[in-house]
């Protein structure tokens, strides 16, 4: 049997909280060696940060017996930390009682208000409820005071898609945007909620930039030669019909460069040709 090697665990899971990299099953697998071995008297101060991360991961994985076991040990050291508090609350949710878990999170707005953590918790429970349109008058709330939430955005822009509200989920996307232009997953994102209200002039523009920031995006590329197919049926030019000639061509050539046969690149030929 191979010896624990506490050091080294210290470290990974230093490691995964300064990167925020969530591996629930590794937390849970050290953090059992560690508390059931004893071990959390030599972490030190370090001990609170390490039962919080265990808590989460165990309550991801259904341990609910080690989380007990560190949120109780929190509870003694933190009577009233709001803090703990939503950790308990967080429990409740894990075990399906979202009632009393709102409760807690409504506990600790009363007393703080632009506690994020808990406000957070608050929309994930309207939204395990199906409470779409409650989440999304929550969330609007959230953002009118953390507007420079990148994630909060992406959810309340999901929210909107899913009741089929294209321009507010394309408002989102553009706050993102504003947030993380770099990152060409948002730009597609956008690219195609803007091909989805029909306004093709814009999704070209944006699914261009999408093949700037990542040269021959495949999704990408399909954006510019839908969106220049439905351009050249209202407002024929020669710029648009050589783009989408590129693009077409730029497809066929990422399909060829992955050695896909020759029948599949004669019928993304036909199809992007019939679009």
């Amino acid at each position: 049997m191979s010896s624990f090697n506490f050091n080294a665990a210290v470290t990974t899971l230093q490691e995964l909280r300064a990167s925020g990299e969530r591996n629930p099953e590794l937390v849970v697998s050290l953090g059992n060696k560690i508390v059931r071995g004893k071990y959390t008297g030599g972490l030190g101060d370090e001990v609170w940060p390490v039962y919080e991360q265990i808590i989460i991961a165990a309550l991801d994985v259904g341990d609910f017996q080690l989380a007990d076991t560190c949120l109780t040990a929190l509870e003694k050291r933190f009577t009233r930390s709001t803090r703990v508090q939503r950790l308990l609350g967080m429990r409740y949710e894990a075990e399906g009682k979202l009632d009393q878990a709102a409760k807690i999170y409504e506990e600790i707005l009363d007393v703080d208000e632009t506690n994020v953590p808990a406000a957070k918790r608050q929309i994930a429970i309207l939204n395990t409820r199906g409470e779409t349109h409650e989440a999304i008058a929550a969330l609007t709330r959230y953002l009118d005071t953390s507007y420079n939430d990148p994630e909060s955005w992406l959810e309340l822009c999901s929210l909107y898609l899913s009741q089929r509200m294209y321009q507010q989920a394309a408002f989102c996307m553009e706050e993102v945007l504003l947030l993380q232009g770099s990152n060409h997953v948002w730009h597609l994102k956008y690219a195609e909620i803007l091909y989805t209200m029909a306004e093709h002039k814009l999704a070209l523009k944006e699914f261009c930039r999408v093949i700037e920031l990542c040269e021959d995006h495949v999704r990408g590329l399909y954006g510019v030669q839908l969106c220049t197919s439905q351009l050249l049926k209202t407002a024929p030019t020669v710029d648009l019909s050589d783009l989408n000639a590129l693009a077409t061509e730029r497809i066929l050539a990422v399909y060829s460069a992955r050695g896909a046969p020759d029948e599949l690149k004669r019928v993304v030929r036909r199809y992007l040709e019939s679009a």
